[in-house]
């Protein structure tokens, strides 16, 4: 079996799928492709099997449960404060503020998302 990443695909809980996708649309400029998946409402990110990276939905029924608490997803961005900016625009919340690790090269920042949810993101440091 070859070795890959492990985590292929995500879901993140919403209660109002039209307020989470214009949210992520506002802030990351994704567009969406709305499905229905197992009898749940679902709003699916960007992804080519060409590409590198994973994909996942905004997904809305009894079983998805919006929270801080749990797992917790990274976008990556390339202007780390334009996207917290468009958090806050979009009454999003600063979680955890901007903060740079040089050991490894990134800068990471947490938000909480128009659903509850607790949201990373990355911009890779430019040497």
């Amino acid at each position: 079996m070859a070795k890959t990443n492990p985590v292929i695909y995500f879901e993140i809980p919403v209660n109002d799928l039209n307020r989470a996708e214009n949210f992520y649309k506002t802030v990351f400029g994704f567009s969406f492709e709305r499905e229905i998946i197992d009898h749940y409402e679902m709003t699916l990110f960007p992804f080519e099997d060409t590409r590198s990276g994973i994909s996942g939905a905004l997904a809305k029924g009894d079983v998805y449960k919006p929270s801080k608490e749990g797992v917790i997803i990274y976008f990556r961005t390339a202007n780390i404060d334009l996207t917290l900016q468009k958090v806050l625009a979009q009454n999003g919340t600063i979680l955890y503020p901007k903060t740079i690790n040089e050991n490894y090269g990134f800068i990471v920042a947490e938000f909480q998302d128009s659903e509850g949810n607790r949201i990373a993101i990355q911009e890779i440091i430019k040497k």
